[in-house]
């Protein structure tokens, strides 16, 4: 029998994780079909169906179950020691994928990764998008960002932004004639510029918080957004009141743009932490990547 090579086997575990041809070719920088027809040939040489294909997913059989738990944690051994191979290079290398949402990219990450990346050319940067809980290791990300609070246990968290507050806000046009809410709760008669959260599909519902007082509120409003700075900019467009960092909102505040409102119920959280899975040893190139993220209180 032919033994399947580590392309095959590689591209099968990310057929395996991402349960679909499409977004694994995607990742993988080839065409679906070809994708398809280099599953068969994995199945055809080991004799076994690996893969269940249904016009709307793609599922694991017994087999390929078994193949995914014992392959894929060997692929990652080997990227991480081929990774470590570079430290033996005049520069550092390799790929660092970091997943974040938008205000941790454009705030924390990119003002500091554009400067490293420029020193060493040859430490590749990517950097994806998303609100969700995202799992790191099932989805091959080497590391992830999330505020202090909600870092899971097992993973070694490193600080990488200040304290983070949240505001509310609306454009003078939109409060003009309106009443401006006092509490939380007058939020229910007023129109709110929602965030859809992938995880669970749900709305975010706001968090509030005074003298030791929290609460959380499920807005009305007839906008929804999946992006904070769209959410900033339906504000801005009179659209109605939105619940975003205050980091971004402060500007727009200070030049007459956004009217704050509920100020003495904004809340702060612990702020950004890059988190990555505990190892012995973590590729150079992410050690690169955690140094120049480190958050550094100012004198």
């Amino acid at each position: 029998m032919q033994k399947p090579n580590l392309n095959d086997l590689q591209a099968f575990v990310t057929v395996a994780r991402e349960r679909s041809f499409t977004r694994a070719a995607a990742q993988l920088g080839m065409s679906r079909s070809a994708l398809s027809h280099a599953m068969r040939a994995l199945e055809e040489r080991l004799g076994l169906r690996l893969l269940t294909r249904t016009t709307r997913s793609v599922s694991t059989t017994e087999a390929g179950a078994r193949l995914l738990a014992t392959v894929a944690p060997r692929l990652q051994e080997i990227d991480l020691e081929l990774g470590s191979l570079s430290a033996l290079r005049d520069q550092p290398a390799g790929t660092v994928r970091i997943t974040a949402h938008d205000h941790a990219i454009s705030t924390a990450l990119w003002p500091r990764l554009l400067p490293l990346m420029q020193q060493y050319p040859d430490v590749q940067i990517e950097l994806s998008v998303d609100y969700a809980m995202t799992d790191i290791a099932a989805q091959r990300f080497d590391a992830g960002v999330r505020t202090g609070n909600r870092v899971d246990k097992d993973m070694i968290a490193v600080p990488i932004a200040p304290a983070l507050r949240m505001a509310v806000a609306a454009a003078p046009e939109y409060l003009a004639g309106r009443r401006v809410p006092k509490t939380p709760q007058d939020l229910m008669q007023h129109r709110c510029i929602n965030l859809r959260l992938p995880t669970h599909g749900g709305l975010y519902a706001w968090d509030f918080e005074k003298k030791g007082q929290a609460l959380n509120v499920r807005v009305p409003g007839q906008a929804t957004f999946n992006n904070t700075y769209l959410m900033l900019q339906a504000a801005l467009d009179g659209m109605g009141l939105a619940y975003v960092p205050l980091d971004i909102m402060a500007p727009h505040i200070a030049a007459g743009r956004l009217v704050p409102v509920l100020e003495d119920w904004w809340p702060t959280f612990p702020g950004y932490h890059l988190y990555y899975a505990n190892r012995r040893q973590i590729a150079p190139a992410l050690a690169l990547v955690v140094d120049a993220l480190r958050y550094r209180k100012p004198a």
